[in-house]
């Protein structure tokens, strides 16, 4: 008896618990979309966020320019359902993901022609949504699920050794990279890159040889890349970093001298178990020592 009380109070702390873990997800809002048109309907491969031509087929070309969710680049490559409130046309919406930032008539979204053609339950019905130009919506934040870990792309204006700018890919979840740091060898510590624009990163004189990254996760913990970029890297190249971020457990890693930190090892998920991560809480603030 004592154990199924027991499990019958613990199942009720679950229940009671799952919404507000689930509630980051859960926040619809009331707003209007817009969209712009290209050559193939696709998105903009000179969007705001830096990512050229992957830009433009990103998601199938289901891609926006967003106003107020861009946070000055931080909320590039979030995912949002947007779905339109006009009963007789639209149908269950379509997920965008944010590539550009633009602002129009009261809009949160500026979609690509073949985004908002999504919202229509039919060819038809999105025919009618695109002559209308401007329809009222509802969106919410939806976990990303890209394919495999965090990738990093060299700009096209880096230089080695001189100048180092690289282009953050591939953030899972409902998650934002908010900084990034280089460790520097010889002072033994972290410095920050700058943000240029969008998701793009530089920074001026890196250390020779090879570099290691970490990322700050929604000003949540630190993400360390478990992949050096290599010593004779270049500009164009794209590197796997062999890390995620989403749901993650939590490793002690002891290092040289006594030195003890927290790595966070990211489970691999699919698309429909992202619904289930949590957003982050206070006790989970990772600060990874020398690498």
């Amino acid at each position: 008896m004592e154990h199924s009380f027991k499990h019958q109070v613990g199942l009720l702390c679950v229940i009671l618990l799952f919404p507000a873990l689930c509630s980051c997800h859960e926040f619809v809002t009331n707003s209007r979309a817009s969209y712009y048109n290209t050559p193939d309907g696709l998105g903009n491969p000179r969007g705001a966020c830096g990512y050229g031509e992957y830009g433009r087929t990103l998601n199938y070309g289901n891609v926006a320019a967003v106003s107020g969710l861009w946070r000055n680049g931080a909320g590039c490559g979030a995912c949002y359902w947007v779905r339109c409130k006009v009963a007789k046309y639209c149908g269950n919406g379509v997920q965008v993901v944010a590539t550009d930032s633009g602002a129009g008539d009261r809009t949160d979204f500026i979609m690509s022609k073949h985004a908002f053609s999504g919202l229509g339950r039919n060819p038809g019905a999105s025919k009618e949504l695109l002559k209308q130009g401007v329809v009222d919506i509802t969106f919410k934040r939806v976990p990303c699920a890209y394919p495999g870990n965090i990738k990093l792309r060299v700009q096209e204006s880096s230089k080695n050794p001189g100048y180092f700018a690289v282009l953050i890919l591939n953030v899972n979840g409902v998650n934002d990279i908010t900084a990034v740091e280089m460790w520097q060898r010889g002072q033994k510590r972290w410095e920050p890159l700058r943000r240029v624009y969008g998701t793009v990163f530089d920074f001026a004189n890196p250390p020779s040889g090879e570099i290691r990254l970490r990322f700050q996760v929604g000003y949540k913990y630190w993400l360390l890349s478990n992949t050096l970029v290599p010593a004779n890297w270049k500009a164009g190249a794209i590197y796997d970093t062999k890390a995620r971020a989403g749901c993650t457990e939590i490793r002690e890693v002891a290092m040289p001298g006594g030195l003890t930190y927290l790595k966070w090892a990211c489970s691999d998920l699919t698309r429909s178990q992202w619904a289930e991560c949590n957003c982050f809480g206070e006790d989970h603030f990772v600060d990874a020592a020398t690498p």
